[in-house]
């Protein structure tokens, strides 16, 4: 067994932790003895992970802090982090707070049985229970759950994904320049680029490239970036008199703020009162492969990690039905 030693300092604050790995001795410094104690619980569990099979016991709140502190040592967003943190805060809300050992699986079902209580969806459900099962998954590899922890999602319905006529989309549009200018701009990028809302949203006037018709994005959900993200030559007349009208020194792309409550005065105005902002993303997809664009294609103006998922989740298909049976060559089978 490797040894973890916990000791302060004559010359200097706070307490520290020390250990030998890979030859090397390394060394940590902490606020406090507690806190040192309980790091070196930690990395003494992890030096003797081969032969020390017992559960580690941690308070709920040393258990959730661990936890969340991986979100930033593996550099994940800062959106993927609050989700988890907002689960767990739900499930210490509904359940209680358990240390690590007294966490069984009839606890992560009765959270699951009074989350759906609640009134929730079951896709917030469902997001909740994927987030729950990450922090099992990490609990039972550090070794502070047990391993016999399993939880599984609920079936749920697919929402169709959206698909508006041309001159639905039109009214849409309509609809938004009567809000502001900015609006126009915003639904008008969504429905003729893809990008998710909070890309828009981050839009920069340094992003349009009106030279070469394309605007420079990047994820803040997948981190990937689009150098050229091509635009549509016919909206680059638009792009280009709106910057052109915006103020001195203006940075930001959009100019007012993105609500639900201007958004849904927007779509009960076209007459589209449950569409969702997110769903501009399938308008997107469903029109360009209606126009015979390759699903690769699409898949990577999306930035999507698979075909499956552009064609199960944002391509609505029943509006290429008639188009693809009108191709047969009936006139030569009559």
């Amino acid at each position: 067994m490797r040894k973890v030693r916990v000791f302060k300092r004559q010359d200097r604050p706070g307490w520290y932790i020390s250990w030998r790995e890979n030859g090397r001795e390394l060394k940590r410094a902490l606020p406090d003895k507690k806190t040192a104690e309980h790091y070196a619980s930690i990395v003494y569990h992890g030096l003797n992970i081969g032969v020390y099979q017992t559960t580690i016991d941690l308070p709920w709140s040393d258990l959730v802090a661990e936890y969340i502190r991986t979100y930033d040592i593996r550099r994940l967003t800062s959106s993927a982090k609050y989700e988890a943190s907002l689960t767990l805060r739900h499930f210490e809300t509904l359940i209680g707070e358990f240390s690590s050992k007294n966490i069984t699986h009839g606890i992560v079902e009765e959270f699951i049985l009074q989350r759906a209580e609640t009134g929730v969806t079951d896709w917030t459900l469902n997001k909740d229970i994927a987030n729950l099962r990450a922090f099992i998954a990490w609990g039972q590899k550090n070794s502070y759950l047990s391993r016999n922890l399993e939880v599984n999602k609920v079936k749920v319905t697919d929402r169709p994904p959206v698909c508006l006529a041309d001159a639905q989309i039109r009214n849409l549009l309509i609809s938004a320049r009567q809000k502001t200018e900015s609006w126009y701009i915003r639904v008008l990028l969504a429905v003729t680029t893809g990008l998710r809302s909070g890309d828009i949203e981050s839009l920069t006037v340094n992003d349009l490239d009106f030279e070469n018709h394309s605007v420079h994005t990047h994820s803040k959900k997948t981190r990937k970036s689009m150098s050229a993200r091509p635009l549509p030559t016919g909206i680059i007349p638009v792009l280009t008199r709106y910057v052109g009208e915006l103020p001195a020194g203006q940075v930001k792309l959009l100019t007012d703020s993105n609500t639900f409550k201007k958004w849904k005065a927007i779509r009960e105005r076209a007459g589209l009162p449950d569409l969702r902002f997110h769903d501009l993303r399938s308008v997107f997809s469903s029109a360009l492969q209606s126009r015979d664009v390759p699903l690769s294609v699409v898949q990577s103006l999306l930035e999507h990690s698979s075909p499956s998922l552009t064609a199960r989740s944002y391509t609505q298909t029943d509006t290429m039905l008639a188009p693809a049976v009108e191709r047969l060559p009936v006139d030569e089978w009559i």
